[in-house]
C-alpha cells in the first residue's frame, strides 16, 4: 500500500477543536519527495457548475494549519492567524469569500494544509476559541451532529497540504457528503479526482435510503447523509450491525492463515486468545474490534505511522470495510469487483464508489488502501480547481 501519510493521520492543531465534535479530521499529505522550486501561492479556481445555486449564494472558506499556526486564509491568498477577536457581535466570524460576481473565481492558496469549505444558501457560522494549551483554534463544521450550528447548512469541503513537497488533495466523505466537488491539479501533468456520475448526488441519498439500517444516516430529505460511524454516535445506526461479519472473520481465521503483505513485507497471522496474531517483519496483534472501530477505522484497528503494525491495521480495516477479508486470505483485495458483496457491509462507502465515475472515494478513512481514494499529488503544481459539479 501507499507510503504517503494518509487522512488517518490527524492534522496537527486542527485536531484538537474537532475533537470535540467527535470526528477525526486527517488529511492526504503528499509523499516524501525532494523539495521543489515553486511558488509560495498556488492559484486556485472556484467553478459553480452546480445549477442550483448562482454566485451570490456562495461562499469559499480556506482554513488549516500552517507550522503551529491556525489560519484563515483571505480574498488576496494571505494566510492570517485566527484569533478570538475575529468573533463577531453574533460570535461568528466571517471568514466567507464571496465568488465573483460572474464566471469563475480567481484566488490563491498558500503553504499550508487544511480544507477548502464551500456553503450554499448561507454562510457557514465558525467560531474562534482557545485549544487545550489556551491557544486560538477554529471549531469546524460538524453536519453530522444535530447541535451544531451549521447543521442545516448546506456545505462541503476539499482537503489539501501544500508544502516544499508539491500540492496533495482530495475529496473526502469520511464523515457526510452534501455538496458534489471535482478537483483539477495541473503541474508536472494533469490530474482529477472526485468527478461523479451525471446525478449521482440523487443517486447517493437513494442508494443509502434504500438499505434500512442505513436509511436514518440521510437528513434533510436531500440536505445531507452522514457517515455510519457518525451515525452511530448519534443514535442512528446499530452498534453492532457489523458484528456477525467480524465473527464471520475471526471464525475463518482460527483455522487458517491471513496474509497480509505492506511495504514492510508479508505478515503471516491467525486468531490466538481472540486476537489476530501476526508474525513477519515484527509481531502484530489485533483485538477483534467493535463495529465503531471498524466504520471510524479506530481502537482495535488504530493504525501508528510506524511502518509496521499501522499498515496491518489499515489493510484489515478496509478489508473489513468492503467486507472481503472472510474470503480473501491474502490481503490486501485489489479487485474492487468483489467489494461490498455482502449483505452486511458499509452501504455508505458502497454509494459513494459507485456514484464516481473513476471508482474511487473515501468513504471511510483506510480508504486509500490499494489507491481507491480521490487523492492526488504534484510536486511541481501550477494550479488547483474546485468545480460545483451539477446537482
Amino acid at each position: 500500500m501507499s507510503t504517503h501519510i494518509s487522512r488517518r493521520k490527524l492534522l496537527g492543531g486542527v485536531a484538537a477543536t474537532v475533537a470535540a465534535a467527535g470526528t477525526g479530521l486527517t488529511l492526504a499529505s503528499p509523499r516524501a519527495i525532494g523539495a521543489q522550486r515553486q511558488a509560495d501561492t498556488l492559484p486556485l479556481t472556484i467553478v459553480n457548475r452546480t445549477g442550483k445555486f448562482g454566485n451570490s449564494s456562495i461562499w469559499v472558506y480556506i482554513v488549516g494549519n500552517q507550522g503551529d499556526r491556525q489560519v484563515r486564509v483571505t480574498r488576496d491568498g494571505k494566510a492570517v492567524p485566527v484569533q478570538l477577536s475575529d468573533n463577531g457581535a453574533g460570535g461568528w466570524t466571517d471568514y466567507a469569500i464571496p465568488l465573483a460576481g460572474n464566471g469563475d473565481t480567481k484566488l490563491s492558496v498558500p503553504r499550508m494544509s487544511g480544507r477548502i469549505y464551500v456553503s450554499l444558501g448561507s454562510k457557514l457560522k465558525l467560531k474562534v476559541v482557545k485549544d487545550g494549551a489556551g491557544r486560538p483554534a477554529l471549531q469546524y463544521p460538524a453536519g453530522w451532529v444535530s447541535g451544531d450550528p451549521n447543521y442545516k447548512i448546506l456545505h462541503d469541503s476539499a482537503e489539501f497540504t501544500f508544502d516544499a513537497g508539491g500540492m496533495g488533495w482530495n475529496t473526502t466523505m469520511v464523515d457526510m457528503f452534501s455538496v458534489p466537488l471535482a478537483l483539477r491539479l495541473t503541474g508536472s501533468r494533469t490530474q482529477t479526482a472526485g468527478t461523479l456520475k451525471p446525478g449521482a448526488r440523487a443517486k447517493i441519498f437513494s442508494d443509502v435510503a434504500a438499505v434500512p439500517a442505513f436509511k436514518p444516516l440521510v437528513l434533510g430529505g436531500d440536505l445531507r447523509v452522514i457517515a455510519p460511524g457518525h451515525g452511530l454516535d448519534a443514535g442512528l445506526f446499530a452498534k453492532d450491525y457489523l458484528a456477525p461479519y467480524v465473527d464471520q472473520v475471526w471464525n475463518a481465521y482460527t483455522s487458517k492463515d491471513l496474509k497480509v503483505t505492506t511495504n514492510a513485507g508479508t505478515f503471516t497471522g491467525r486468531v490466538r486468545g481472540g486476537k489476530l496474531t501476526f508474525t513477519g517483519p515484527a509481531a502484530v496483534s489485533i483485538a477483534k474490534p467493535s463495529t465503531r472501530d471498524v466504520l471510524f477505522c479506530h481502537g482495535a484497528l488504530a493504525a501508528p505511522n510506524d511502518g509496521l503494525s499501522g499498515p496491518v491495521a489499515a489493510v484489515l480495516g478496509a478489508a473489513l470495510n468492503r467486507t472481503t477479508l472472510h474470503n480473501t486470505p491474502n490481503q490486501p483485495a485489489t479487485d474492487p469487483a468483489a467489494f461490498y458483496r455482502e449483505r452486511l457491509t458499509n452501504h455508505y462507502a458502497k454509494a459513494m464508489h459507485a456514484a464516481s465515475t473513476d471508482g474511487r472515494a473515501y468513504g471511510f478513512a483506510f480508504d486509500d488502501v490499494a489507491g481507491f481514494a480521490p487523492y492526488i499529488h504534484d510536486p511541481a503544481p501550477t494550479g488547483m480547481t474546485l468545480t460545483l459539479t451539477p446537482f
